[in-house]
């Protein structure tokens, strides 16, 4: 059995756009909160975590939605029309009311087809391949952020304190959202590649099949040890987004108000990151194979409080330093990306991958809410160098959580290059 890589790289642009479209919100978006409507930082929070209150009621919603329809497609497509619309319309709003109105138009646009683009992988991948297709989805979504990042660094010159047209981002985003899907539609057959998936997945022996379902019956309570877990890892998943949010969704503002550096500057920081994080994913597939999903995440937790901290100490003006500590931050965190989800996937049954998957999405989700407000508040009310410690302590307890979980873990036998990006049992 072999993955279809040249498929699953297809059936990834849905989440290459989706990459793409959340690197600019979280780059630009405060950044016109606060210079050409004169938002507040700690006002700005509150809009900033209106996207993860959505998605909290409309992932789930949506994901129901398209399993009960039995195609992803059809979201996926009026999703992301309605989302290029308004992602350029966004350019055009001449009032705050009118921003804030086709804002939140666009964040439901959004919502109601990350959940079936996400899906849609599992649905055409046989069970013993989801993994390794998971790792070509993973770096797809990153190399949408890179793209994103450099045309921010390519489009936007000026200082965000003059208020630059982002018109020109905007379109180039929206453009590569539009173009993307639609290769996507034109080169997946749904249908056909569910019942290719559907028919392997039959024809699995009984131990083959108990090698990739877990043991538990679906609809069934986890034993209590293994609840715990499961919550201890959601737990950890809520702490380190609380700590790695705060600083991507507030450091193009941090830049400008520590550094004088405009948004190209803050964005070739991000940049860096990412890239580290895409460089980094087979050596940690690597390590993962030898030590294990808990102890490679540990160590990426470790690294990445660290490096909050080593900035929390040194950041408060801009040092090339900064750098090498956000290629290791784009290590740490391929690290915990990587390996968290699967820890999830783990305790649950084929069956109930969604459910679960949905568990993870609403603590994720749940935290992203959080951190915008509470972190906003501190560099609104204390100051702008707040954010690193914040980001430090939040990670930090993710070490803790993450510690005390005992399932979930697994070391796969050794893996060619491309399954190193992700890791299977």
């Amino acid at each position: 059995m072999k993955l279809n890589n040249k498929r699953t790289v297809l059936i990834g642009l849905a989440f290459f756009s989706i990459c793409a479209f959340w690197q600019m919100y979280d780059n630009i978006i405060p950044l016109i909160l606060k210079y050409r409507y004169g938002i507040s930082d700690g006002a700005s929070g509150y809009i900033m975590a209106l996207d993860n209150v959505l998605a909290v009621f409309l992932l789930p919603v949506f994901g129901t939605l398209s399993d009960k329809k039995g195609s992803r497609m059809p979201f996926i497509l009026l999703g992301t029309a309605a989302a290029v619309i308004l992602t350029v319309g966004l350019s055009f709003a001449k009032s705050f009311s009118v921003f804030f109105i086709m804002l939140g138009l666009l964040l439901i646009a959004m919502g109601t087809y990350r959940s079936p683009a996400v899906a849609l992988m599992p649905d055409v991948t046989p069970k013993p391949l989801r993994s390794k297709a998971n790792a070509i989805i993973n770096l797809m979504g990153a190399l949408g952020g890179v793209y994103t990042l450099a045309m921010t660094g390519v489009l936007i010159k000026s200082n965000a304190a003059d208020n630059p047209s982002y018109l020109p981002l905007f379109v180039a985003v929206a453009g590569l959202m539009a173009v993307s899907v639609i290769a996507m539609r034109a080169t997946t057959n749904e249908q056909k590649f569910k019942a290719e998936a559907a028919a392997i997945n039959d024809a699995l022996d009984a131990e083959t099949a108990a090698k990739y379902d877990e043991p538990i019956g679906t609809g069934h309570k986890l034993p209590k040890d293994m609840f715990r877990s499961l919550m201890l890892i959601l737990f950890s998943v809520a702490f380190w987004y609380m700590g790695y949010n705060a600083v991507t969704t507030a450091f193009s503002r941090y830049a400008t108000e520590m550094w004088g550096q405009n948004v190209s500057g803050a964005s070739t920081c991000l940049m860096i990151a990412t890239v580290g994080a895409v460089v980094s994913y087979i050596p940690i597939g690597a390590l993962a194979s030898k030590i294990g999903r808990k102890r490679t995440i540990l160590i990426g937790v470790a690294v990445l409080a660290g490096c909050f901290l080593l900035a929390a100490l040194i950041a408060s003006t801009f040092s090339p330093i900064l750098y090498v500590v956000f290629v290791l931050v784009g290590f740490a965190w391929a690290a915990i990306n990587v390996n968290s989800y699967p820890m999830v996937v783990e305790i649950s049954t084929g069956a109930d991958v969604g459910k679960y998957t949905g568990y993870y999405y609403t603590f994720s989700m749940a935290a992203q809410i959080l951190t915008p407000i509470l972190s906003g508040q501190l560099l609104q009310h204390v100051g702008y160098h707040t954010l690193f410690p914040y980001a430090a302590v939040m990670v930090a307890l993710s070490f803790v959580t993450m510690l005390l979980t005992r399932h979930g873990d697994s070391k796969p036998e050794k893996k060619d290059k491309l399954e190193a990006f992700d890791v299977e049992d």
